[in-house]
């Protein structure tokens, strides 16, 4: 049978109980039900299709997770497993299961030196929350209960609970809510492109990381606790910083004692060619999830250095946090098969010395295309701006007006191509599958370009160029 005889299914029907019963994350749902949900049914390797028979390379990888590639038979195996052994125990009570410990040490062993103590979460949004609990039980037990504020950047994004989207800067979740909650605040984003202005890149970076003092000093240096960054960030449009940026927020955090915390919940396990980007820089805690099953099954977690590790164990008694789920026996037999895979596949070099260094190449030939003003690449993650009038000096490219929703307008030329491409504004991002081969990597960067092409004939053809 061929693919659309196979995966084939009621559209109509789906998208109505769709649109009846099922709150989307971050969605307009009148509009959504105007036009229907796309509905996902099948995925293999890099590859989604529809429940039209379209087949679209997925260049998200799920939402920044599934970095080993759909349909690994021996992760489910590894779940049915497990679920046939112990579906569930909780970890309350003095109790503990062997999937979670094996985890817990094999992370210790792939983490940087010093990790050596792991909480596991449901998400990443719960593994920041937690990141909020354990910075203040630190202070508090090291005798500084004023030290409780947490500094983290404009347009960042740590989830959507009440505690990570307090930490995340994007100001249409804080719209909402009454958020940030007290005793978290913001600072600039390290972004050249829109405020490196008769800057070099490396200039830019330590003024970016100036802030970070300033700041400190400005809400007093016996009352900030740490300091929370993504090495890249994700959802605020894959802003790379320059390499100044993150060796100075390290001396910062460390001439004022403050905890760093690193959010690899997107650039852990591999994506930026390395297990966890943050190494060099010598973070306190490193919140993960996302890449730690390939998004097979839900888990989240916080790494632990010793710093913050030793206080809570030697002096802490009960540290009254946690879940349900923390630990869950399936999710950690899901991840332990997933890191196999990563390792035994050695995806992380791969991403560093090859599949990386190719998608550099290949995705930056897009800056020649007319609507394209820069496209940067770190890693497995990329992005390119969307703009009206190209320059040499990136300062100086002339943008589209926001309200046009250009970006939104090529994603849908995206989809419809067979590529999923976000769109953040008018930044168009991908975070790929790591198993990705070369031949691979091009067929996803001519869908791009011919994407763009169908963007820029409609861009053209409503006058806004």
């Amino acid at each position: 049978m061929s693919d659309r005889e196979t995966i084939m299914t009621d559209t109509k029907t789906i998208q109505q109980q769709d649109h009846a019963h099922y709150l989307h994350p971050f969605t307009d749902h009148q509009a959504l039900g105007r036009k229907g949900a796309r509905v996902m049914v099948r995925g293999e390797g890099i590859y989604l299709w529809d429940s039209e028979g379209n087949k679209i390379l997925d260049g998200m990888s799920g939402l920044w997770c599934v970095a080993v590639g759909y349909g690994r038979t021996s992760i489910s195996k590894a779940v049915y497993e497990q679920m046939e052994t112990l579906p569930f125990y909780n970890s309350f009570f003095n109790t503990t299961n062997v999937p979670a410990v094996r985890l817990a040490a094999r992370l210790s062993q792939l983490a940087p030196e010093g990790f050596n103590h792991v909480f596991f979460t449901g998400s990443g949004s719960e593994a920041n929350d937690t990141n909020v609990r354990m910075v203040r039980r630190y202070w508090d037990l090291m005798g500084f209960k004023e030290r409780h504020v947490i500094i983290s950047r404009h347009n960042s994004y740590h989830g959507s609970t009440m505690a990570g989207a307090s930490l995340g800067g994007m100001s249409g979740m804080h719209e909402q809510g009454g958020l940030p909650i007290p005793g978290i605040v913001h600072i600039g984003q390290p972004n050249y492109y829109d405020d490196g202005v008769g800057l070099t890149p490396d200039e830019f970076g330590l003024r970016a990381a100036s802030w970070l003092e300033a700041k400190i000093l400005e809400v007093g240096p016996d009352k900030v606790a740490a300091f929370i960054g993504e090495p890249v960030q994700g959802a605020g449009g894959v802003i790379i910083p320059p390499d100044s940026y993150w060796p100075e927020i390290r001396r910062i955090c460390d001439k004022y004692g403050i905890l760093l915390i690193a959010d690899e919940v997107i650039t852990g396990f591999g994506r930026l060619g390395r297990w966890f980007a943050s190494e060099p820089y010598k973070p306190d805690l490193i919140t993960f999830a996302k890449g730690v099953t390939s998004g097979y099954v839900p888990l989240g977690g916080v790494l632990v250095g010793s710093r913050v590790a030793d206080v809570l164990i030697g002096q802490g008694g009960d540290f009254n946090h946690g879940f349900t789920y923390s630990g869950h026996p399936v999710a950690c037999a899901a991840a332990l098969e997933n890191l196999r895979i990563i390792e035994d596949e050695g995806l992380v070099e791969r991403v560093a010395n090859d599949t990386g260094p190719y998608l550099k190449h290949a995705f930056g030939a897009l800056a020649d295309h007319a609507l394209v003003g820069t496209a940067e690449t770190c890693g497995f993650v990329a992005g390119l701006n969307l703009v009206k009038r190209k320059a040499e000096n990136v300062h100086y490219q002339v943008r589209f007006d926001p309200a046009l929703g250009v970006g939104m307008l090529c994603r849908a030329h995206m989809f419809n191509t067979g590529i999923i491409m976000r769109a953040v504004g008018d930044r168009m991002i991908i975070a790929p599958p790591l198993v990705m081969t070369h031949a691979q990597i091009d067929e996803m960067v001519a869908l791009i370009r011919r994407a763009l092409d169908l963007t820029l004939e409609e861009v053209r053809g409503r006058g806004w160029l």
